[in-house]
């Protein structure tokens, strides 16, 4: 099972960047390559533990559907959220905060299975793994954004 880690350093305290990262429109905000929008469960505010959301996104120019759930819940330190309904096999994607001196150290682990058996395997090899590295990576980078430009 593949597992992507990344790291985001963010000038701004551990409660907003845990905040702004279970916000429904902020992560509406932070994906707007992919067209990510909430269509069902949750779809406005902040995520909560056991709270589902329906998030429809275009990837590989295929408009797609996918439900995840909240699944873990330590504000403001960690989420996590699991993939119940998707095109994935399955995923688990933690979203960890840390504390450090002038902000918090925001730390991405998704772990997945690709889709459609030795064919996914082989798509994961070739494009798959590269492609959820930077869509992880741009969204972290979204986040610092609007987190170091909030009025102090």
């Amino acid at each position: 099972m593949p597992v992507i880690q990344y790291q985001q350093f963010i000038e701004a305290p551990v409660e907003v960047c845990f905040d702004l990262a279970r916000d429904v429109e902020i992560h509406t905000r932070t994906t707007s390559k992919t067209k990510e929008r909430a269509v069902g469960g949750v779809t406005a505010g902040l995520l909560e533990l056991g709270d589902t959301v329906i998030w429809e996104a275009v990837h590989f120019s295929i408009k797609q559907r996918l439900t995840a759930k909240i699944t873990v819940m330590n504000r403001p330190y960690e989420f996590v959220d699991v993939m119940v309904k998707g095109v994935f096999q399955s995923f688990t994607h933690t979203h960890q905060f840390v504390e450090k001196d002038s902000g918090t150290l925001m730390m991405d682990k998704f772990e997945y299975k690709a889709p459609f058996g030795p064919i996914g395997l082989i798509a994961d090899k070739l494009f798959l793994e590269k492609y959820m590295r930077a869509f992880i990576a741009s969204r972290a980078s979204e986040l610092k954004k609007i987190a170091e430009n909030l009025p102090k």
